[in-house]
């Protein structure tokens, strides 16, 4: 058990997961929002995947998005940028990486609340963050829709309290984890339950995302840092 009771998970990624033990390259984004601590974030997440024998490369500028051909070479990139602007190249070039088959995952505001006036990088995401009914104070629980997923194997309900994040969702996304929102006026109408974690396909690209990680006290959790880990692995071409 870990100090504050959680379970203490093995953090190796399952035999299903592809590219297991094989070198990977990936390029994390960190930059946009400072309260969101892109830059300790940044570091956990490189520590993960290094673990998994990663190459990785950490950019503090949306200019690397500029590189095409290196973008395509590019196992997974890692979005950490909560608001921020791009460029229609930087975008164009983003989007073409994807759908030629490099992952995409990342987490909280620094992949679902980034270039808010992107419709396209929003529909390649599967959602975007429009609120957070009670701000930071917020106890909810998060429940593990799906067991059998590589990515939540082992992994039971957990409690945060954190911004809990109310989202607008692609309905065609796997569904790993939800929350429910209790009323909450003017934002959320009747009770709901909502996306937590979630996987899709983008063209030949495989994208991940949680919605957790406000602070580095919910980023550090032994359940989140398993996903995320799981997660990016599960991503990478």
């Amino acid at each position: 058990m870990t100090n504050n009771g959680s379970p203490v998970i093995n953090l190796r990624p399952q035999t299903a997961l592809r590219g297991h033990g094989k070198s990977r390259t990936a390029l994390i984004l960190q930059g946009g929002y400072l309260p969101h601590k892109p830059r300790e974030i940044a570091e956990i997440l490189a520590g993960l995947l290094r673990k998994e024998n990663f190459q990785v490369e950490i950019s503090n500028t949306l200019d690397s998005l500029l590189d095409k051909e290196k973008l395509r070479r590019t196992d997974l990139i890692v979005p950490d940028w909560t608001l921020g602007t791009l460029t229609q190249e930087q975008l164009r070039n983003f989007l073409d990486a994807v759908s030629r088959g490099t992952g995409v995952a990342g987490m909280h505001g620094g992949m679902g609340d980034a270039f808010r006036g992107e419709i396209d990088y929003q529909l390649m995401v599967g959602g975007q963050f429009v609120a957070h009914p009670g701000g930071e104070g917020v106890t909810y629980q998060v429940h593990i829709v799906n067991r059998n997923n590589p990515i939540t194997a082992g992994i039971r309900d957990f409690t945060v309290t954190s911004e809990q994040y109310y989202m607008l969702v692609d309905p065609a996304n796997e569904v790993l984890a939800t929350t429910r929102f209790q009323v909450h006026p003017p934002e959320v109408w009747r009770e709901v339950i909502m996306p937590v974690v979630w996987t899709k396909k983008y063209g030949k690209g495989r994208v991940f995302y949680c919605s957790l990680g406000h602070s580095l006290n919910i980023v550090t959790m032994p359940e989140v840092l398993t996903m995320m880990q799981r997660g990016m692995v599960w991503a990478a071409r």
